[in-house]
């Protein structure tokens, strides 16, 4: 017990910054040492959990915002008075590519530290975190290999092995879904992880402590992953694992959806939110929404729309070709600028005054900003003509103000795949897919609070809404765009969405025109992957991975996409 006593201590005391549950502050006060019956891993939990999806915000700027919310098509730089064309990151970056790739790394510590204390034989044995855990390395590395494809899985973090092999994605993805068949498998029917001290509860940022949510989770997560290696080449497994999750209890209406609601003790040099990097640099580190994002909301009257977006403050724009340093494509680039202002159906008016072109709009109106816009074409983007985040989405965390949820993995997506399944007629797919359908998009807007009865009705009257007409195709189109729209802040499923489906099109279709556009080092195309950290080279085993994946490129496919 002594060993416990200072072995607990030392590391409570190690993590007390990390910490923000209100058990680990009152245990964290008393300095006389610790019973057995004050003991418990879930006090180390809640680090585990959220450094996943909100880490300090280095990682976050560099991984979440310059790069997967940025190819997920949500989020645009490039307007007059950013600090960067909206060419950063589709031009390859290594300090940037570096800082993502460190993150998501190194984040396979946090799993193993938590890992060894809570499985057989470890110093706060708890078989149900042990199974928390195996959920929660599911989780990273769905995320970490849809980043940049083959990663040390099999040999990573264990004892002895100091330069594990690269596992291909198929054999992580197996490897992954067996895990989470184990932790299912130690669930069983049990509801918590203990009582008293061992019941994770609100130490569980995930769950709240529910192991039947925990055990719906692991299983939609394997439905996930069955549905995006379907098809791929060689798939062997695929089929088995989407019919067994279709079998077994997915998250739904009456659990609801995994987030994580923003935590305003942990400071943003441990756990980042949007605000902290919108709030602390002044414009030049503002960003805005896309038009992809903007129009196919307003297109559709879709009423998350003020959810995530906040109008244009609009007002007086002039326009004028300097003579000194003419612009020989300066009308190409002031008419692509206006054809974003009709695409959004912005009302304007358009005079000349002599050599100067005025554009007067009027406020509170969307309008979103064309991605990957080029540094030529920069000072045309004016901030004001061009819609913003929603306050919830940037909101500074220190404002005691409820936030955007870090979306771990919700009931909306568990029944969009469904209603894929059904479409496609996979073994195990039963229901009704439009029924499937609605009850996905009421769910995904029930995130962001809008009232049941608005849902309704854009499922009753919106053709975006209904999958009871057209090909096959048009209707996984439609899918995949709830999808996507559902997976807004989550830029790494988003930009997994559209890579595995091809939608929306316009951005998988990348870019062509190099007067408006920044081709950047994947000359146009949409970029397939992040390249590794200058770290992994330092694996010898790094050398088997690109006769096998490919090089080591943004534009190389992954497997799951190919």
């Amino acid at each position: 017990m002594k060993k416990i006593k200072f072995l607990v201590f030392g590391l409570l005391c190690m993590v007390t910054i990390l910490s923000c549950t209100k058990n680990f502050d009152e245990i964290n006060t008393d300095q006389n040492g610790f019973l057995p019956s004050e003991v418990s891993a879930k006090f180390f939990l809640t680090d585990t959990q959220y450094k996943l999806y909100s880490p300090d915000r280095f990682p976050y700027w560099r991984a979440h915002l310059i790069h997967a919310d940025r190819f997920a098509g949500h989020f645009t730089f490039g307007f007059s008075g950013c600090w960067w064309a909206d060419d950063l990151g589709y031009n390859y970056n290594a300090g940037y590519t570096d800082a993502a790739y460190g993150w998501l790394a190194g984040y396979l510590g946090n799993i193993k530290g938590f890992t060894d204390f809570v499985k057989e034989g470890g110093e706060l044995e708890n078989e149900y975190m042990y199974a928390m855990a195996l959920i929660i390395k599911g989780l990273y590395y769905q995320m970490y290999t849809e980043t940049f494809g083959m990663v040390p899985y099999s040999e990573a973090g264990v004892d002895g092995i100091l330069t594990p092999k690269y596992d291909t994605q198929q054999e992580v993805y197996k490897g992954v879904i067996a895990e989470l068949e184990e932790a299912m498998a130690i669930i069983g029917s049990t509801e918590r992880t203990g009582v008293g001290v061992d019941d994770a509860g609100e130490n569980d940022v995930y769950c709240g402590g529910d192991l039947q949510k925990w055990k719906r989770l692991a299983n939609t997560l394997k439905l996930r992953i069955g549905m995006r290696a379907l098809g791929a080449p060689g798939d062997d497994f695929a089929a088995t694992a989407i019919s067994e999750a279709l079998a077994a209890p997915l998250l739904d209406e009456t659990t609801g959806s995994v987030v994580m609601n923003k935590d305003f003790v942990i400071s943003q040099w441990a756990a980042a939110a949007y605000g902290d990097v919108w709030y602390n640099f002044g414009t030049g580190s503002d960003w805005t929404v896309s038009s992809t994002l903007v129009n196919l909301l307003q297109d559709n009257n879709d009423p998350r729309l003020d959810a995530y977006v906040k109008p244009a403050k609009g007002g007086t724009f002039t326009f004028s070709n300097n003579p000194d340093t003419p612009d020989p494509n300066y009308q190409e680039r002031l008419d692509f600028i206006i054809s974003a202002l009709d695409g959004a159906g912005a009302e304007y008016t358009l005079s000349t005054v002599g050599d100067e072109t005025i554009i007067e709009m009027p406020a509170g109106q969307y309008v979103g900003q064309p991605s990957r816009i080029n540094g030529d074409t920069y000072p045309y983007v004016r901030y004001d003509l061009f819609s913003t985040p929603s306050e919830q989405v940037i909101q500074a965390k220190g404002a005691q103000v409820d936030a955007y949820p870090e979306i771990i993995l919700t009931s909306a997506e568990a029944y969009f795949l469904q209603a894929e399944a059904v479409l496609k007629g996979l073994q195990g797919a039963t229901g009704d897919a439009q029924e499937l359908f609605a009850l996905g998009i009421k769910e995904a807007m029930r995130l962001w609070d809008v009232p049941d009865g608005d849902a309704d009705t854009y499922i009753a009257n919106e053709a975006a809404a209904d999958i009871t007409v057209g090909t096959l195709d048009e209707k996984l189109e439609k899918i995949a765009h709830q999808r996507w729209l559902m997976s807004y802040t989550d830029g790494f499923e988003a930009w997994a969405v559209v890579r595995d489906t091809g939608y929306p099109a316009e951005l998988a279709a990348g870019v062509s025109n190099q007067t408006i556009f920044a081709l950047g080092t994947l000359n146009g195309a949409y970029p397939q992957r992040l390249r590794y950290g200058s770290g992994a080279q330092d694996n010898p085993n790094f050398s088997a991975v690109e006769p096998v994946q490919g090089a080591d490129m943004q534009g190389t496919t992954l497997w799951f996409a190919q």
